[in-house]
């Protein structure tokens, strides 16, 4: 997308604004800090605009009232912090496993349990992969900048109706509440690049929503336009009723992963920035890569060849590009505000156990200094 538009906001209210400019009508949740801002935002918004946004009792009801406006063809929205994705875990399941599609937008904080609420971190990157129990191929994106915050949940729209499945969209606390310009896309730029979710408009009859080849997601009709099916938490055939049928069961399962890996270039996206002649390699995301940036400036002024790799999808993760350069890079230093969830994954992607770290699990962000430091000791 393109950027020609200014905007002076926080990071959560441009998620808000993010949603509805993409078409979003439905949103259901429970005020919970640092994210409460996204709903306060967007209940001022959607009856404006001819949608609707409830206050439900708890995060499992925001998140079960979103599933069902799925259900009914809206596009739909959620937003939370770190406690009240554990608590949506259960619903986000069933959503995995009927093929609901909806976005839910997690501004982290310190954790686990209640943890930091007012404080910045990075921990829920490791739940991102698997909220929920079972075999399921989780899509998340990452903001790593105000504009991103706006942009990611824009793409996440897209991508829950591309997949048929919930989006997570990953904000912190620091990019959540930081107020400054932003540089986005006009709106009618953002709405003629919707991706509408398919639709069957065959004879009734002939209508099997989970009938589709193993690399497709199913096709979900909305509700009461008159094609019927069954919805189910269940492993289920063809028509969405349960069943224990061994390839049946064996083929969904291995469809929810297909439908996902078949696609990645067309899901990932990443930052690469002066990497090319760089001789240390810094691994980061989310607000944190704002200081590496920062970090990178100043040592490359100082002659200390570094640059940057930042995921902003991480899941799936960029696992092709991570390994290609740990081939490239002696030195590979992972920077996360966690204690290393996803140090984890690019040790894996790489197949190497010889990367650094530099973490922080305290509420604080980074400075560029901690990471100059860091960069120097190595």
């Amino acid at each position: 997308m393109s950027a020609t538009r200014e905007i002076i906001s926080s990071g959560n209210e441009l998620a808000a604004i993010a949603a509805v400019d993409a078409g979003c009508m439905f949103f259901a949740g429970y005020p919970l800090t640092p994210s409460s801002e996204v709903m306060h935002v967007i209940s001022d918004l959607l009856p404006k605009k001819g949608g609707a946004a409830i206050q439900m009792e708890d995060e499992i009801a925001g998140v079960a009232a979103a599933i069902g406006a799925g259900m009914a063809g809206i596009r739909t929205l959620t937003a939370t912090s770190g406690p009240g994705m554990s608590l949506k875990a259960e619903n986000l399941g069933l959503a995995q496993m009927a093929e609901v599609p909806l976005v839910c937008v997690n501004v982290m904080r310190g954790g686990p349990s209640t943890g930091l609420p007012t404080r910045v971190a990075q921990g829920d990157i490791a739940q991102a992969k698997n909220p929920s129990h079972g075999d399921y191929k989780s899509i998340t994106v990452c903001a790593g900048n105000l504009a991103e915050c706006y942009t990611e949940t824009v793409r996440a729209f897209n991508l829950a109706d591309r997949f048929m499945q919930p989006v997570f969209v990953l904000l912190d606390e620091t990019l959540g509440h930081m107020h400054a310009k932003a540089m986005l896309p006009t709106v009618e730029e953002v709405q003629a690049g919707i991706v509408p979710r398919k639709t069957f408009d065959g004879p009734a009859e002939e209508y099997q929503p989970y009938g589709v080849a193993q690399d497709e997601p199913a096709v979900l009709n909305p509700m009461f336009t008159g094609y019927r099916y069954h919805f189910t938490g269940l492993h289920h055939d063809a028509m969405g009723f349960p069943t224990e049928e061994i390839e049946t069961c064996r083929k969904l399962i291995d469809r929810l992963f297909r439908k996902v890996e078949a696609y990645q270039d067309e899901i990932e996206s990443n930052e690469e920035y002066m990497i090319e002649d760089a001789d240390i390699l810094l691994v980061g995301y989310g607000s944190a890569s704002l200081a590496i940036k920062e970090a990178v400036d100043v040592l490359r002024a100082e002659g200390v060849k570094v640059g940057m790799f930042r995921p902003i999808t991480i899941w799936p993760s960029p696992e092709t590009r991570m390994h290609e350069l740990g081939e490239k890079f002696d030195k590979v230093l992972v920077v996360e505000l966690n204690q290393g969830q996803y140090l984890e994954e690019v040790q894996r992607s790489m197949g190497r156990l010889d990367i650094n770290k530099l973490t922080k699990t305290n509420g604080r962000p980074f400075s560029p200094s901690d990471i100059i430091e860091k960069v120097k000791e190595l």
